[in-house]
C-alpha cells in the first residue's frame, strides 16, 4: 500500500535522504523512541544498497574484510542500535589491551596506555617532561583568542615531540588530514574543551572528574553490553551487518517499501502554502515524487549542497567549502611466517595488536595499518594474517591516478620496512577500494561553516529540513550512530510533534 502512495506522490511524514548509518540510525530511533511523533517514514538511498561507505566483503577463500570503516567505539548509542536490531549475539569486541604502534626511527613503538606512560620509548625523556609540564599548565602559554589548528594547540600545550610522534600520525590515520589545517575544536573537541574548562589539559580533566562525581551519570541500561577498557567493536560478518539489520527493522515496522534503494534525489523544493517538501527522484521505474512534512539530508555535504541551492544559496555555498580528500582501503594477506618475529607475540605466536600509524616525516606513504586478523575472529584462513591499510589523504591526493597494482606495491614496500621480513612472499590482494571523496575535513572554521549552513536554511524558511551525516556529527562510526540516534532523531521528532500540534489546533478552531 505504501508503495502505491509513494508512486502517486502522496504525503508521508518523514523522508530521510541517505541510507548510510546516520540516516538509518535516525530512522531506527524514530521508530523505537519517538513513535508518537509521526505515522509514516521513508528512507531513500541513491546507491543499490544501504550502508553508505560501510562496505563489508567476504569470499570463498575464507576472507572477511572492510573497504570503508573498520570498527567502532562501542558507545551507548552504538550498543542500543545493536540490541534494538537483535545483533547482540553477533557483536564482537577487540582486546582492550591490544597495543597500538607508531613508526618512529625505523621501529614500531607502542603508544602509551596506563602504567607505561613513563616507560614507553616513543617520546624522549625531554619530550615526556615537556608534554607533562604543558598538560599541567606550566608550559602551555596563553590561551589564544582565535581558533587553533591541531598543530598549533598540541605544540603549544605538549610540545613538538608529542605533536610529530603522537598526534600528527593520529590525524593522518583517523582523518587522512593535515593537522596544520584541522581544527582542534572541531576534530578533538573533548580535549580542546579541557583547557578552556580548567586552564590546562590536566586542570580541565580534574574538573571534569569532579563534575562526574558530583553529577554521576544514570546507571547503565542492563539490556546493553558493557564493554571494558578502550576497545573497539564489529560484528562476526563485518560492519555492514548493522545497516542491513536496521534496514530490515525499518521495513518490518513500516512496510517493505519504507526503504527505497537506487532512488537518486534530483531536486527538492518547498511548497510555501503547505510548508511541505516535494522531492523528485530518478528510480529504476522512472521519475517518482515524494511529498514530506520533514526531510533529513544525511548525504555528504557535496551532495546536499546542489540540492538546497535553489532554496538556500548561502547554506549551499557553506557546504561546498567542506573538503573530502581521496583515500584507498587496501586489504592484503601474508603467511604468518612473513611477519617479523617481534610482532608475533600474541597467543600461539600470532600477530598482536590493533595496528600502527605512520608519521609523514618517516618516509612511508601508507597512512596507517589495521591488524584485521588480530582484532576480530574469523577474518582469515588459518596460517595467514590479514592487514587493512589506508593510503592517500590530504597529503597524497594523487592516489586517484594510480593503478591498483601500483597502490598494492607501495603498501607492500612500506610494510617491508617495519612489519614484514625482507624476504616475505608477495602479498595476496584480498580487496581494494578507492574512495575519491572519503572523509570530510574538520578544518579550522568547520563548526562555523556547518552552523552557518543550518542558519541559512532557517533564514530561508526551510523549517523541517535537517542536515546530518559525518560532516555534522564527526567522522567516527560511533559518532555517526550517536548523532543519528540522539540528535537528528530528536530534532525530527520535535518538529513532527509541533506540526501535529498545529494541525490539531487548526482542526479544533
Amino acid at each position: 500500500m505504501l508503495l502505491v502512495l509513494l508512486l502517486e506522490g502522496l504525503s508521508v511524514d518523514v523522508v530521510i535522504v541517505g541510507g548510510g548509518v546516520s540516516g538509518l540510525c535516525a530512522a531506527q530511533a524514530l521508530l523505537t523512541e519517538h513513535r508518537d511523533a509521526f505515522t509514516s517514514l521513508v528512507v531513500t538511498e541513491g546507491r543499490e544498497r544501504v550502508g553508505g561507505n560501510i562496505t563489508s566483503r567476504s569470499d570463498e577463500r575464507g576472507y572477511v574484510w572492510e573497504e570503508g570503516p573498520n570498527s567502532f567505539q562501542p558507545n551507548v548509542s552504538m550498543m542500543k542500535a545493536t540490541v534494538d536490531t537483535g545483533l547482540k549475539e553477533k557483536l564482537v569486541l577487540g582486546d582492550p589491551t591490544a597495543p597500538r604502534f607508531v613508526l618512529w626511527d625505523k621501529k614500531l613503538r607502542k603508544t602509551p596506555s596506563g602504567p607505561d606512560v613513563v616507560t614507553f620509548d616513543l617520546l624522549s625523556i625531554w619530550g615526556k617532561i615537556r608534554a607533562g609540564l604543558g598538560a599541567l599548565g606550566i608550559m602551555n602559554g596563553k590561551l589564544p583568542d582565535y581558533e587553533e589548528s591541531v598543530e598549533q594547540f598540541v605544540k603549544r600545550n605538549l610540545g613538538d615531540e608529542a605533536f610529530y610522534r603522537l598526534i600528527e600520525p593520529f590525524c593522518s590515520g583517523v582523518y587522512a588530514g593535515d593537522p596544520s589545517k584541522l581544527s582542534m575544536k572541531a576534530a578533538f573537541g573533548k580535549v580542546h574543551v579541557l583547557e578552556e574548562k580548567g586552564g590546562s589539559i590536566m586542570g580541565g580533566s580534574l574538573k571534569f572528574m569532579q563534575e562526574q562525581r558530583d553529577n554521576p551519570p544514570p546507571p547503565p541500561d542492563p539490556r546493553l553490553p558493557q564493554p571494558k577498557g578502550q576497545t573497539v567493536g564489529s560484528y562476526r560478518e563485518g560492519l555492514q551487518t548493522l545497516p542491513n539489520a536496521i534496514e530490515a527493522y525499518v521495513r518490518g515496522e513500516q512496510g517493505d517499501d519504507a526503504v527505497r534503494c537506487d532512488w537518486k534525489l534530483t531536486a527538492i523544493s518547498r511548497d510555501e502554502t503547505t510548508g511541505k517538501y516535494n522531492l523528485s527522484y530518478d528510480t529504476p521505474d522512472g521519475a517518482r515524487t515524494l511529498v514530506a512534512k520533514s526531510v533529513a539530508l544525511t548525504v555528504p555535504a557535496y551532495v546536499a549542497a546542489p540540492l538546497i541551492k535553489s532554496m538556500a544559496g548561502d547554506a549551499s555555498d557553506k557546504l561546498l567549502d567542506i573538503y573530502y580528500p581521496p583515500v584507498a582501503a587496501v586489504t592484503i594477506a601474508y603467511p604468518e611466517e612473513a611477519v617479523r618475529d617481534e610482532s608475533m607475540t600474541g597467543p600461539g605466536r600470532t600477530l598482536e595488536g590493533f595496528g600502527q600509524l605512520h608519521p609523514r616525516t618517516q618516509g612511508v606513504t601508507t597512512l596507517g595499518t589495521i591488524y584485521s586478523s588480530a582484532l576480530f575472529p574469523g577474518r582469515v584462513p588459518k596460517g595467514q594474517v590479514l592487514i587493512l591499510n589506508y593510503i592517500g589523504g590530504c597529503t597524497n591526493t594523487g592516489i586517484v591516478d594510480q593503478s591498483e597494482d601500483e597502490i598494492v606495491a607501495q603498501v607492500d614496500k612500506d610494510l617491508r620496512t617495519m612489519l614484514l621480513k625482507p624476504d616475505a612472499p608477495a602479498p595476496i590482494k584480498v580487496g581494494l577500494r578507492i574512495w575519491p571523496k572519503a572523509i570530510p575535513q574538520f578544518n579550522v572554521g568547520h563548526f562555523d561553516r556547518v552552523n552557518a549552513a543550518k542558519d541559512g536554511l532557517k533564514q530561508a524558511g526551510c523549517s523541517g529540513l535537517f542536515l546530518g551525516g559525518n560532516y555534522v556529527s564527526g567522522v567516527a562510526l560511533g559518532k555517526c550512530v550517536e548523532y543519528g540516534y540522539v540528535n537528528l532523531a530528536g530534532e525530527i521528532a520535535e518538529h513532527a510533534r509541533s506540526v501535529k500540534e498545529e494541525v490539531k489546533e487548526m482542526v479544533e478552531n
